[in-house]
């Protein structure tokens, strides 16, 4: 290396090094917009193919991906608020007391109940929760903020389209070649995890709705919170449904908390969850993307655990966007190694 060559590289290292100071705190909603654009990608090709125009292409695209993202966050915020206004101690102790009555003939049960759901208990746990509201909606500054920000750097990366991801292309060290086939990888990845999660959680969602509608409640309102509860892995349906039958069994009849409770499990979790769901991904995968690529459902399920583990809402994008990186570098890495 000349001396022309080592200044050129020091000063490019300094200047990731300016950058990364600079955009650290945009970093998340960066990457996130990112992985977006390329889950997207062929969607919004079609779009210029159409339109003619990468500013109006971009621009609807962004617009839909804003739908997508602000229009159910900004319902549930200003119903929810109605919902939770409507919260009383007495509504909650006589849950309890429910639940109490529910368990007293097993004794594992009604020791643990008679423990953490006496009523010192139960009077601790709501001046806890209000204690969090504070938190929450700190948290809840942060997650909008970071939306907005994926979605002005979701624009952007569109608007410039070929012009950026070529860019990335060059700066990989691997051949034109091999740097096509890792981001193919990765782009066909998000793309399966992106419109498989967005169709899951409006078709588990509706099937909620539907029996919350049915016993006057608000359908639209309990599908969305169901359909967002159902992108957490396992234990997503049973946080909705669970206090749904419970509060059923206290202010309506037992018959419509079982009838509930039951629903979910069978119809959304066994059916919908087991079955319909993988036949869904296929669908998308083989009819609507026509992806050759080989993605192992139960990597994928894990990478989105892990990853909402660690990032939280955007870990369910991050995650397997990680995964499916790793796996492609791995690749070019066995490569290079044979030679």
């Amino acid at each position: 290396m000349n001396k022309a060559s080592l200044m050129i590289t020091a000063l490019f290292v300094l200047a990731l090094w300016g950058a990364y100071s600079v955009y650290k705190p945009f970093l998340l909603s960066m990457v996130v917009a990112v992985l977006l654009s390329m889950a997207t990608f062929n969607l919004t090709n079609k779009l210029f193919i159409k339109t003619n125009s990468a500013q109006l292409s971009a621009s609807l695209s962004t617009l839909l991906m804003s739908l997508l993202l602000f229009a159910p966050i900004v319902y549930l915020a200003t119903v929810g608020v109605g919902y939770i206004s409507q919260i009383d101690i007495a509504g909650i102790q006589q849950t309890v007391d429910s639940i109490k009555d529910v368990v007293k003939d097993i004794p594992a049960l009604h020791d643990l109940a008679s423990e953490y759901l006496s009523d010192d208990k139960v009077l601790e746990y709501v001046k806890a929760s209000t204690s969090y509201v504070t938190v929450a909606g700190g948290v809840g500054f942060d997650f909008i903020k970071n939306m907005v920000f994926v979605v002005i750097f979701y624009f952007f990366i569109n608007y410039y389209g070929n012009k950026f991801f070529d860019t990335i292309l060059e700066l990989l060290p691997v051949d034109t070649q091999k740097g096509s086939s890792m981001m193919q990888d990765v782009s066909s990845t998000m793309e399966i995890v992106f419109y498989s999660i967005i169709v899951t959680a409006i078709f588990e969602g509706f099937l909620f709705g539907i029996i919350m509608s049915s016993y006057g409640f608000n359908g639209l309102f309990f599908g969305m919170i169901y359909g967002f509860a159902s992108l957490i892995p396992i234990v997503g349906g049973i946080i909705v449904w669970l206090p749904v039958s419970l509060y059923a069994w206290t202010k309506i009849d037992s018959q419509t908390a079982i009838t509930i409770a039951l629903y979910s499990i069978i119809v959304i979790s066994i059916i919908a969850d087991t079955f319909v769901k993988p036949m869904i991904i296929k669908v998308i995968k083989e009819d609507f993307l026509k992806s050759t690529i080989k993605i192992n459902s139960m990597l994928i399920f894990f990478s989105i655990i892990a990853g909402m583990s660690t990032y939280g809402f955007w870990g369910m994008i991050l995650g397997p966007a990680i995964t499916a990186f790793l796996i492609a570098i791995t690749k070019v890495y066995l490569d290079y190694s044979e030679k």
